[in-house]
């Protein structure tokens, strides 16, 4: 597949990718990957850039894997959280951005918990702004990696699967964006949660909704358990934790009704026992480990083709021996 100019300015969700843009993007990941094992896991393609990580909400996973991708690349990184930051101070998200801007950046990465912080910036930016988790809106890169890591494991086939999203549906960015590309890609979506952990907007798409763990695993060809995100749960949804494990903690039982080597994802970091067994964390099918080294690669592509996008030349990486 070739796209010879990047069109967009900067990556806010899955929803703004063309299916082409998608397959487009995960193919660059496939050529990082080989980089990636190599015993030098370096190229020169972003050197002279600069890539700002902006994290104001914790995140160990998804930082270190943009640090990693950017340096791998060769650009040059500066973190910032919240911290360490004048935001602590009282300084308001734009006025910290035009900060930053000064500083002539090529990529911002940022992480917020208000949903459409990494919008409002791009808005107001001229680099490049990649959303790395805002609120519970959107979390592309975490879906991109998710992507890649069943593309892999599937030899390239999405059309047809079946594949279970457990747990916290509605506090999950990782969920929604990854409900977004599924069911473009032709995967039936099925969705297994309490009632009181439903989104409103899965109205909108085509997945099937089930409340027993049960009945919700028959047959599926993967299942993604989420993390249940217990700083979000002021509201009182879940009274009962132990009644949550009983009935939705993913076990080697309810995997005896998935298809023979159904694959297990989780975004991390889990709660063992809480959503997910050890046994099926751990065990042969499990992508979670695929996940994270996916994670690299998939945002070494993203990077490069932001950061390259001013750039005059085709998009062909730098990544020879």
């Amino acid at each position: 597949m070739a796209i010879q100019k990047w069109r967009h300015k900067d990556l806010l969700d899955v929803t703004y990718l063309s299916d082409e843009e998608i397959l487009f993007i995960l193919d660059n990941a496939k050529r990082f990957q080989e980089v990636n094992l190599r015993a030098v896991k370096k190229v020169p393609t972003l050197k002279g850039k600069t890539v700002t990580l902006f994290f104001s909400e914790p995140s160990t996973r998804t930082k270190l894997s943009f640090d990693t991708a950017a340096k791998r690349l060769s650009a040059d990184t500066f973190a910032l959280g919240k911290s360490g930051s004048s935001v602590q101070k009282g300084e308001s998200l734009k006025d910290t951005a035009l900060t930053l801007q000064a500083m002539h950046p090529d990529i911002i990465v940022i992480r917020d918990s208000s949903s459409g912080a990494a919008q409002f910036l791009a808005e107001r930016l001229n680099c490049s702004v990649v959303n790395a988790g805002d609120g519970w809106h959107a979390h592309p890169t975490q879906a991109l990696l998710d992507a890649f890591s069943l593309r892999e494991a599937w030899n390239g086939e999405f059309a047809g699967k079946t594949l279970l999203i457990l747990g916290d549906i509605n506090h999950s960015r990782v969920a929604r964006s990854n409900i977004h590309w599924m069911t473009r890609f032709g995967i039936n979506v099925r969705i297994c949660s309490p009632k009181t952990l439903l989104p409103r907007y899965l109205d909108n798409f085509p997945v099937e909704i089930y409340s027993d763990l049960n009945k919700a695993v028959q047959g599926a060809d993967a299942v993604m358990c989420l993390r249940l995100q217990l700083e979000r749960q002021a509201a009182g949804l879940l009274p009962d934790l132990g009644d949550y494990s009983r009935r939705y903690c993913l076990t080697r039982r309810h995997l005896s009704e998935a298809k023979p080597n159904a694959k297990i994802l989780h975004p991390g970091p889990m709660n063992r026992g809480l959503e997910i067994s050890s046994e099926i964390a751990d065990c042969a099918d499990s992508l979670v480990l695929n996940q994270v080294s996916a994670g690299v690669a998939t945002r070494m592509a993203v990077l490069y083709l932001y950061g390259t996008r001013n750039d005059d030349m085709t998009l062909n990486p730098q990544v020879g021996e």
